[in-house]
């Protein structure tokens, strides 16, 4: 009877050793069971991943808001012409702002002449200054009273304070009638050179026009004056001798095209431009070139090259005969009947033909007088 008596004791008490069993283990091992769900929960929500979608979320706001500034910049960029006066005063224009500086505000003119000249050209432009280019206290005045400005164009060569370039300080002393440029001179590199003009020009001088002349043509100021005048209230106007001549695919001739292959078939021609000897362009247009310096593509002609950058524009081509007259006797032959040419050269020469002597000739038959610029009305 005892006996049976204390295993029922014992066994009473297993249930109970069981659950003491059960809490001296969850003491001893720190952790519960349903706490232990809880905190396998929360781990897979909070702290690694919370962090990690922060981070992925600042970097995708950085990405937008990079786009966002290379888009805005974009637009600038494209901007239309007729936008130019807004986008002078924007820092992120480049050209305009850039090259002319703050607190440097351009000068008003009606226009600027660059005079493309080179390095072994101081006899032709001796012998502009002797004919149709106003020399010292003239050539001031006709800034001051008229707002024309007449300036030889020029870069540097490719050494630094060459014999070359001092040669060109020294002559600028003397006549004052240059305007450098950030630009390495070169005959292939006339499209270059026709860009930074452009640019420096316009952050220079807010003209109305800007005319860029070869260093063999003569030029009667006061007819190009009052012939640009009447095209003021066009503010796309490209103007000039507009011509359309063959792409020359080959490479052993004078004006080779190098990339002939974007003009179609060969034996195409280009499409119509003005003609490289003497052009104009209005504000709009310099001010588009300006501030498109860097994305505008430069083909081998200088002339085809300014063309180029205006297709797809709304630009008035203004195809001008009196811009590309002959040398006497066609300019002479239009002058006595009262219609003096506002530029003569020789087509054969792309130029006048031996000009440091015979534009002097062409001055002496084709010139307008020396009074006709003071008292043109434009």
């Amino acid at each position: 009877m005892k006996q049976r008596s204390s295993t029922k004791i014992s066994l009473k008490w297993i249930p109970f050793l069981c659950i003491s069993f059960f809490i001296l283990g969850t003491v001893f091992s720190n952790r519960l069971w349903i706490p232990t769900i809880f905190n396998d929960c929360d781990t897979k929500k909070k702290p690694a991943t919370d962090n990690d979608e922060k981070g992925e979320v600042l970097k995708t706001h950085e990405a937008i808001e990079s786009l966002d500034k290379s888009f805005a910049m974009l637009q600038i960029k494209l901007a239309p012409p007729g936008s130019s006066q807004k986008m002078k005063n924007s820092d992120a224009t480049g050209a305009v702002s850039t090259l002319a500086g703050i607190d440097s505000p351009r000068k008003k003119a009606f226009m600027v002449i660059g005079i493309n000249t080179a390095f072994s050209s101081r006899r032709r432009r001796d012998s502009i200054r002797e004919t149709w280019m106003p020399q010292g206290e003239k050539l001031v005045r006709l800034e001051r009273e008229k707002g024309i400005i007449i300036r030889f164009i020029i870069g540097h060569s490719a050494t630094s304070d060459s014999i070359l370039d001092r040669a060109i300080d020294s002559e600028d002393a003397q006549h004052k009638d240059f305007l450098r440029l950030e630009h390495v001179e070169g005959y292939h590199e006339l499209s270059a050179k026709t860009k930074t003009y452009i640019c420096t020009a316009v952050a220079n001088w807010d003209a109305e026009f800007y005319v860029k002349v070869d260093d063999d043509v003569h030029v009667n100021l006061g007819k190009l004056a009052a012939l640009l005048g009447r095209y003021r209230s066009k503010p796309m106007a490209y103007i000039g001798c507009m011509k359309s001549g063959p792409v020359l695919s080959k490479k052993s001739v004078k004006y080779h095209e190098p990339e002939y292959w974007k003009f179609g078939e060969e034996g195409n021609k280009y499409f119509r431009h003005a003609t490289g000897q003497i052009y104009a362009i209005s504000k709009d247009l310099a001010n588009y070139v300006a501030a498109n310096q860097h994305i505008l593509h430069k083909y081998a002609n200088e002339d085809v090259s300014l063309g180029s950058w205006f297709i797809g524009l709304e630009v008035q081509h203004l195809n001008i005969k009196s811009m590309c007259c002959g040398t006497p006797p066609d300019c002479e032959l239009k002058a006595k009947a009262g219609n003096a040419c506002a530029a003569s050269f020789d087509w054969s020469c792309s130029g006048i033909c031996r000009s440091v002597e015979k534009i002097k000739i062409v001055h002496q038959r084709c010139g307008e007088g020396d009074a006709v610029v003071w008292s043109a009305l434009f």
